[in-house]
């Protein structure tokens, strides 16, 4: 499905709310979809720009299963699926995306957010990023820019990630960062797949897209997105990025970062400018969720039978993840938090429920660990190892931190109170209300 088709469908349905009131990139826009999450929100009149906004499009999981027809369980094996099964996406030599050809580039025509009120600068946090490196083909992956003039950004570059290999080998790097794309192109950048893997495979693999060859750097790109930047990311090329807001909701350090220099700027006609809330809904269910698969299969790979994960918002969608399982042994619960942690290395902690807990219900959870564990019995705690540079909590400069794990499954052989779920009866409240 197009970005813009899946607008119209929702605003059809009576998911989208419009505002037709004047607003401003700057604070404005982004209280507004903070306010309102996880309700889809498109912006018709932006005080800055001619340009639309839309945001809050994926802000559940709920939203993102109805996207591709299923329901949220089928959404893990599903990618699992798209992952190790991935296909070539359909090349064409003119596309949607490539409509309009800017004749010269200024930044400050494009709806940029300034989300909060102490950002470093305006931010593009919606961006699939693609570049490529001579040995290893394209890659494609997120990273926000913060403008600091009509045709540059400073780029946050994570130190491990594929990007960072191609710009330390090559010194500069041609960039296309596409706004305007759909689950399927989002989730498969955001995922952790092998060097040498082209996400957009991935994304073809979950929904069919196609990519054309992007009109000044030698990248294939999304046909269909909304708008695209291209340009050059430098190595040497540093400049001050940050303060922004993480995942976790707390704002990440200022650093010196690449530079982006934008080239060439294409879009669709009535091009609309996508907006991804920094640290909201949105943000931590497409970051979160490409790690559920992996723990999964782990979890299974040590003998135990996975039902479902999620890295749930309330662990800022990366450090917190629980995990479904059906028990068999004793030692289940104990070889699923070994699993979680092999499949997902920044999680920080892990619950491990039975199959009669909610696992996207906190007080399902809660209740699980306050009727089923016993902190003596079934925690396990891993001594200081790397975690996650997003944790404010671990240690500066290291991401040292403690792991734990929380089995909170019921004995297999009752010796006491039950530990099953008590059933209300089952009623049809329409013969009554």
């Amino acid at each position: 499905m197009v970005f813009r088709d899946y607008i119209k469908k929702i605003e059809e349905e009576g998911l989208l709310r419009n505002v037709n009131t004047e607003v401003s990139k700057k604070l404005e826009i982004s209280g507004i979809l903070k306010a309102i999450e996880p309700t889809p929100v498109i912006f018709n009149k932006v005080k800055e720009s001619k340009y639309r906004v839309v945001g809050n499009l994926y802000c559940t999981k709920d939203a993102i299963a109805s996207y591709f027809g299923v329901s949220p369980t089928d959404l893990i094996p599903m990618l699992s699926k798209a992952i190790t099964e991935r296909s070539d996406p359909e090349e064409i030599s003119k596309a949607p995306c490539q409509e309009v050809i800017e004749p010269s580039i200024d930044l400050d025509k494009l709806p940029i957010l300034f989300h909060c009120e102490k950002d470093g600068g305006n931010y593009i946090s919606s961006a699939v990023v693609v570049t490529r490196d001579p040995e290893y083909g394209q890659n494609l992956d997120f990273h926000r820019a913060m403008q600091f003039s009509k045709d540059k950004f400073a780029t946050r570059i994570v130190r491990g990630r594929n990007f960072h290999t191609f710009l330390e080998r090559n010194d500069e790097l041609e960039v296309a960062f596409c706004i305007g794309n759909t689950p399927n192109i989002m989730i498969a950048g955001a995922t952790s797949v092998d060097i040498g893997i082209d996400e957009l495979t991935i994304a073809n693999a979950l929904e069919p897209i196609k990519v054309v060859k992007a009109n000044s750097v030698d990248l294939y790109i999304p046909a269909e997105a909304e708008f695209v930047l291209e340009g050059k990311v430098y190595l040497e090329e540093k400049h001050t990025e940050g303060p922004f807001v993480d995942l976790t909701e707390t704002y990440d350090t200022i650093r010196e970062e690449p530079v982006f220099e934008v080239k060439k700027i294409t879009h669709r006609k009535n091009a609309i400018w996508q907006a991804l809330l920094p640290g909201a809904l949105e943000h931590k269910i497409l970051m979160g969720m490409p790690r559920e698969p992996t723990i999964f299969k782990k979890v299974n790979e040590n003998g135990v039978k996975c039902l479902d994960v999620n890295v749930n918002p309330g662990g800022c969608s990366w450090l917190h993840a629980i995990v479904q399982i059906d028990k068999k042994s004793e030692e289940d619960g104990k070889k699923a938090i070994k699993g979680a942690f092999e499949g997902h290395t920044s999680c920080k902690h892990v619950f491990i429920v039975d199959r009669d807990i909610n696992i996207y219900d906190p007080l399902s959870v809660e209740w699980a660990m306050a009727t089923r564990f016993q902190g003596d019995e079934r925690i396990v705690i891993k001594d200081k190892e790397p975690g996650s540079s997003l944790d404010p909590s671990a240690e500066p400069g290291t991401k040292m931190t403690t792991k734990i794990g929380f089995d909170l499954t019921k004995p297999l052989v009752v010796k006491g109170k039950s530990f099953d779920i008590a059933e209300f009866p089952q009623v049809d409240l329409s013969k009554y209300f």
